[in-house]
């Protein structure tokens, strides 16, 4: 039995929670990669996975051997570059990260590191709860706001903005509110779960906390909606920095109540407690620490941590 082929195989159920998702993956049938891991199983002498017909789950001794699994595997890629006497990066990289910051921010940083290192291949799962890579299988998670806890390594990154707008279009229809207590005179449009009191939190230029009343009169589960609503003239509405900022830039949307802001969140990449942290994850570190702190508005993008 090749063994490290075995541990690609299991560490990819594990981390996708099924055999036939691992096997779509790994571009072969369902029943290889169940005699697959029957076969790890029996080599090892212990049970890994607990399958029945609705669910698959791991073991104890399964969940310390994907574990080690994940370091072999690493330090297998790692040998790979130094035999072949180049440094570029191989295996996969799996990346979980908010909608919002992952479908703007992220992709010319993947491109650079496919750019960079054009055998390392990309998986991008886009979703905005907590993600702990240690159980969800993944390399890194980027996150914003509160991160729960989990037995992972936290590193901030920095802060993300979040900005009050409007198209000049509505205003020029419905006027400028220039005052917190205007807000509730205007439309309100949010993703779901945000402000659900009814109130805007806005922090004045005394650092002390206004909490604005608003009329919330559509709600959104993505913020690609909300941002469109907004650009079509639908209301007022809070977007993060990195959504907004060219369209800030181009007029296309207006700041409104420029000397309040509203808070933003800070952002941070989380990942397993492994040593030394793998190449690919500080190879993601680095490039986004490389991104400017300078954006017009500067408030609109990632500030160094």
């Amino acid at each position: 039995m090749d063994l490290l082929v075995a541990m690609r195989v299991y560490v990819r159920v594990v981390e996708r929670g099924s055999m036939s998702a691992a096997a779509r993956d790994l571009g072969i049938g369902q029943p290889a990669v169940s005699e697959r891991i029957d076969r790890l199983e029996h080599y090892l002498g212990t049970r890994l996975l607990l399958r029945n017909t609705r669910k698959l789950s791991v073991t104890d001794v399964g969940a310390a051997f994907y574990e080690r699994s994940k370091q072999v595997l690493e330090s297998a890629d790692d040998a790979l570059t130094v035999a072949n006497g180049d440094q570029s990066l191989r295996g996969t990289l799996r990346i979980a990260a908010p909608h919002g910051l992952g479908e703007v921010m992220l992709p010319p940083i993947l491109l650079q590191m496919r750019k960079r290192h054009p055998l390392l291949k990309i998986e991008l799962i886009l979703n905005d709860r907590i993600v702990d890579p240690v159980t969800e299988g993944v390399d890194i998670s980027l996150r914003l706001g509160d991160l729960g806890e989990g037995g992972f390594i936290a590193r901030k990154l920095g802060h993300v903005g979040r900005m009050l707008v409007a198209s000049p279009d509505y205003l020029d229809e419905h006027g400028t509110p220039t005052k917190p207590d205007e807000l509730a005179g205007h439309p309100f449009l949010r993703v779901s779960g945000l402000f659900n009191s009814g109130r805007l939190p806005l922090i004045g230029l005394d650092g002390r906390t206004e909490l604005a009343a608003i009329d919330v009169v559509l709600s959104t589960s993505h913020w690609r909606p909300l941002h469109s609503l907004l650009l079509d003239g639908a209301g007022i509405g809070v977007l993060q920095g990195p959504v907004c900022a060219d369209d800030l830039a181009s007029g296309k949307l207006v700041r409104l109540l420029p000397e309040f802001a509203v808070p933003g969140f800070d952002l941070h990449a989380l990942y397993s407690a492994i040593r030394p942290i793998p190449p690919r994850i500080r190879l993601v570190l680095s490039l986004l620490e490389e991104q400017p702190g300078t954006a017009s508005p500067p408030e609109s993008w990632l500030f160094p941590g």
